[in-house]
């Protein structure tokens, strides 16, 4: 059999990347262009350990800015939509065109000039999910200047700290975002908790002002300006400011990947291979082209939202639908799927979690089938997960969903990757026949899903798995997920102001070989990448490994279970003995947290077949609410595993780390009050743990 074209055009990304990327880069434009695409280098750090490093397109000076609008507009597309904002929260919608998204673009850029933003400087983006967020990083990056994006409503001390380490000349916020039902989330005291904490001042903040809540007063006099009033000003006086371009290695934009203790990981973007590695990605793997729709339904806080609802759309002269709300409760579990109908969206992009979420609001998909039945869904030809691992269970609800009411062909399709990876490091491209003419389309059949997997590898990324030595493994097996140099131009090449910690934290490990990407699993016989768990969500089992998310899978395929998590509870027989958390859907879910005995003989049951008898359950506890996640929707295991360490220990009120990145830290205390209640009814059976651990 030959080799599918996703195959074919990974190899070639392989095996001469020079040819390969100088192609896709001359899809964009270029101030300066570039007169090679990749060089490689080794990089020396004052303590005398030198790496492999690279660069993309050296030479070359781009402007992101100008290749999102302007180059739209000089074609004659600018009464195209850029920009579909919808705010079930705030009960607004509002269309922004290209042409119109220039004017506020080139304005508030001549604004943020005036206040003294210069090339080179960096200014933090603390913004809701509202049009201004994007024209401000637009407008940030078209003076040339680096923006530091951090979640809005992040608590003050993580905000501080993101303060300290990117030093912004200014930041731009707005009065208040709104958090699904619970109404308007105040803005002004994290920014001023925030500032009272940080070392570091910025020089101005500028403020949009909401209707829901304002910020009153605006006080000038600490560098608080009022920004509609200063693009008023600013438009009467026809205040403008054209792209500057910068060179394709300078900094484009900071994302935090932690911060909990210490000092944040910042991972710098470098612009020209950004642009070049997204505008690909958007086409060949997110199938968008220009007039098409894509709702990507994440925060523009996160690496998601910020690649796939701001640049990777725009990038691709598409139109990118900016949401802003909650998957479930806003105003009820259909609201994405209204979303696909009304504005006749063509690829959504979504996590896991919100899936798990609607699906146990709707666990029959009536919203779902309503839209489908009304023929509204039939443009929809991908819906996209990533974030966290998807459970087979959910990949095959969604796959029937589509195949029923979707475009032809229409598929669910998992990828994978991070921050520090900058678009997905695997997938199943929707236009796979890319070669080295990418309109020259030998074949557009993606390749067929695999539930549990996240696809192949995306052009650039020399993906392998291997063993704690760095050597890699047979196919099929266990092992940690590294990835060859040089990455895909999205890839980072250093964390901001820090290049001994980014040695340290991704290439240490393996000697400068590999880059660690901190995740487990393996790659099967077909090629296909199956992300089972972090490496440090190992369970070590009577000396056979397994990752959680394997048994995680297994849990889920139990039709009563919407939602699992696995950490591990210590054993002096075994090391240590799995752990499970479950939610049940709607109709079967009991109040007490101790499982029936039926369900639990159905889960161990089912673990025995797809793992094995080794891996069975060393408990399991049951309830709504009680497993945590972050605000990107990762499950925190490491909370829920503290938890039942510190019950094993008898000492369940002890207080457990739980990160700033938290979506809902109530949900920490309900898994707590859950393990104490389970740990009290069966304290005979886990009396042996107890002692065992304490010796």
């Amino acid at each position: 059999m030959s080799p599918h074209p996703q195959d074919l055009v990974h190899a070639h990304s392989l095996s001469d990347p020079e040819s390969f990327w100088s192609h896709q880069a001359e899809q964009l434009h270029w101030h300066k262009k570039p007169s090679r695409a990749l060089q490689t280098y080794t990089k020396q750090l004052k303590n005398g350990i030198s790496h492999p490093s690279f660069s993309w397109f050296p030479d070359g000076e781009i402007s992101t800015s100008y290749n999102c609008i302007d180059r739209h507009v000089k074609a004659g597309h600018g009464t195209n939509t850029a920009i579909v904002w919808d705010s079930p929260v705030s009960g607004q919608k509002h269309h922004i065109s290209y042409n119109q998204l220039l004017d506020e673009v080139g304005i508030l850029a001549g604004v943020l000039r005036a206040e003294g933003v210069q090339r080179g400087d960096v200014v933090l983006v603390y913004m809701p999910m509202i049009p201004q967020a994007l024209i401000a990083i637009l407008a940030i990056i078209r003076l040339g200047a680096i923006h530091a994006a951090v979640f809005g409503g992040f608590a003050p001390a993580s905000l501080a700290q993101r303060i300290d380490a990117s030093k912004p000349r200014a930041i731009v916020t707005a009065s208040c975002g709104i958090e699904g039902s619970k109404g308007p989330l105040n803005y002004k005291p994290f920014i001023n908790g925030a500032l009272e904490k940080s070392n570091h001042t910025p020089e101005k903040v500028l403020i949009w002002q909401r209707e829901q809540s304002r910020w009153d007063p605006i006080s000038e006099d600490k560098g608080e300006r009022d920004w509609h009033r200063l693009v008023e000003d600013a438009r009467k006086r026809n205040l403008r400011t054209e792209s500057v371009p910068v060179k394709s290695s300078d900094g484009l934009y900071i994302i935090y990947t932690s911060g909990t203790t210490g000092t944040p990981k910042g991972v710098l973007r470098e612009a020209g291979g950004h642009a070049v590695g997204l505008h690909l990605s958007i086409r060949y793997l997110f199938g968008i082209h220009p007039g098409d729709v894509m709702f990507c339904a994440s925060d523009i806080g996160w690496v998601v939202g910020h690649s796939y609802i701001l640049y990777a759309p725009l990038l691709a002269g598409a139109t990118t639908v900016l949401f802003e709300g909650k998957p479930i409760g806003t105003p009820d579990a259909g609201t994405f799927w209204r979303i696909l109908a009304e504005h006749r969206v063509n690829t959504l992009f979504t996590a896991p979690t919100a899936l798990r979420a609607i699906r146990r609001e709707d666990p029959e998909s009536e919203f779902f089938k309503a839209a489908g039945q009304s023929g509204r869904l039939k443009q929809l030809k991908a819906l996209f997960v990533a974030g966290e691992r998807s459970e087979p269970s959910i990949v095959r609800l969604y796959q029937d969903l589509l195949d029923k009411h979707c475009a032809p062909n229409a598929q669910v399709i998992d990828n994978w990757w991070s921050s520090e990876s900058g678009s997905p490091i695997s997938g199943l491209a929707l236009e796979p026949g890319a070669g080295k003419d990418f309109h020259q389309h030998a074949e557009q059949v993606s390749l067929s899903t695999k539930p549990g997997s996240a696809g192949k590898p995306m052009p650039g990324f020399d993906v392998r798995v291997v063993d704690d030595s760095g050597k890699e493994v047979s196919k099929g097996s266990m092992g940690n997920i590294v990835l060859g140099t040089p990455l895909a131009p999205t890839g980072f090449t250093t964390l901001f102001n820090d290049e001994e910690r980014f040695y340290k934290g991704y290439l240490k490990r393996f000697n400068g070989q590999w880059i660690d990407t901190g995740d487990a699993g393996m790659i099967d016989q077909d090629g296909y990448i199956h992300v089972m768990s972090r490496s440090d969500d190992i369970i070590n089992v009577a000396a056979h490994r397994f990752s959680t998310g394997a048994i995680e899978q297994a849990i889920a395929s139990h039709p009563e279970i919407v939602e699992s998590c696995v950490v591990g509870i210590p054993d002096e027989l075994k090391g240590q003995l799995p752990f499970a958390f479950v939610t049940l859907s709607p109709a079967d879910h009991p109040p007490s947290a101790i499982p029936d005995q039926k369900l639990l003989k159905e889960v161990q049951m089912s673990i025995r077949e797809q793992i094995g008898a080794i891996a069975a359950l060393g408990g399991m506890i049951q309830g709504k609410g009680m497993i945590p996640k972050t605000r990107s929707g990762k499950t925190l295991r490491r909370v829920l595993k503290e938890l039942v360490e510190n019950a094993v220990h008898g000492d369940s009120a002890k207080e457990v780390q739980v990160p700033a990145t938290v979506e809902d830290a109530a949900v920490v205390e309900v898994a707590r009050a859950k393990i104490q209640e389970y740990f009290e009814a069966t304290a005979g059976k886990h009396r042996a743990l107890e002692t065992r651990a304490k010796l």
